[in-house]
């Protein structure tokens, strides 16, 4: 019986990568806070993970059958962002709300490092069943 490097450490390699892509996005809203038209931007990270895994919640694989057809979800690459509503919005059009995008990166930051500490201990589990511990 084999077991795949991918069985092994599961959904945390993907999840890692999306974590650090929706920081690139977090940091970017922080980033333009003051710009006048600025329109802040974040992406799902659950359902993106899930549609990822193909476990979207039991839903229907769609596939494109004609050229003329819009696909279902974007390709492997970055996730599709989406707009953010403002609570409130300001005078100049700028829709980042500081405090809200401070709370989404903490958390992205915290599911980064639990998804980080949780491939670190299968590594250095698979690193001592080699070994032969």
């Amino acid at each position: 019986m084999s077991l795949s490097l991918d069985a092994a450490l599961g959904i945390h390699p993907l999840a890692l990568r999306l974590r650090a892509q929706r920081a690139e996005v977090l940091a970017a809203n922080l980033a333009n806070a003051d710009t006048p038209g600025y329109l802040a931007r974040d992406f799902d990270f659950h359902q993106v993970l899930a549609a990822r895994q193909g476990a979207a919640g039991g839903a229907v694989a769609l596939r494109v059958t004609h050229p003329a057809h819009l696909a279902a979800a974007p390709a492997a690459g970055r996730p599709a962002l989406q707009y953010r509503v403002p609570d409130q919005p300001a005078l100049d059009g700028n829709t980042v709300d500081g405090q809200r995008e401070k709370a989404a990166f903490t958390e992205n930051a915290l599911g980064y490092l639990a998804s980080l500490n949780f491939l670190n201990g299968r590594i250095r589990g698979l690193i001592g069943a080699l070994r032969g511990e």
